[in-house]
């Protein structure tokens, strides 16, 4: 299983986004985690990697499975831990390696070309009025087509995790 971390860096108004080439869609910075590292030093690893920016007081919000369907067979599985940041300091890089930067108005994100799962934590993670941490599971396609979702009833984990029944939603 692979671990992945990324990190929403909010600015006022505006999310730093990312677009991969691959597919051309828009994704908020982060990477993969190496071995034996931790949560906390891959996204700080990772953000800088790609952007030249130190994230000051990145607060986790967000632990997703993702998993990736060829029909019945799992073929990819990993784990995404989704942080949120609005502090930071250094000079935005003009050119990343992994893609064009820019900042993105927070009302034009969902509009952005992107995996269709990430709209929905990016809500969670963007509404002002939501906090703590949420969880929950994406399902694809090899061509990365959402397949369904589900998020942790109530939108947050806390302590009572056990008793959490989980929505599913069917694309």
């Amino acid at each position: 299983m692979k671990r992945v971390a990324n990190c929403v860096l909010q600015n006022g108004n505006q999310v730093l986004m990312l677009q991969k080439p691959r597919f051309g869609w828009w994704v908020v910075p982060g990477g993969k985690m190496e071995s034996t590292e931790s949560v906390a030093r891959t996204i700080q690893r990772e953000f800088y990697e790609e952007t030249n920016l130190n994230i000051k007081n990145p607060e986790l919000r967000g632990i997703f499975t993702i998993v990736v369907k060829d029909q019945e067979l799992v073929i990819e599985e990993w784990m995404m831990f989704t942080f949120h940041a609005t502090d930071f300091d250094g000079q935005l890089t003009p050119y990343s390696h992994e893609g064009i930067l820019q900042w993105q108005d927070i009302s034009q994100i969902a509009a952005l070309p992107k995996a269709k799962g990430d709209n929905i934590y990016l809500e969670h993670i963007l509404d002002p009025h939501s906090d703590g941490l949420i969880s929950g599971t994406f399902f694809y396609t090899p061509d990365y087509e959402l397949i369904s979702y589900y998020i942790d009833q109530d939108k947050k984990v806390d302590s009572t995790i056990a008793t959490m029944i989980p929505t599913t939603i069917q694309i």
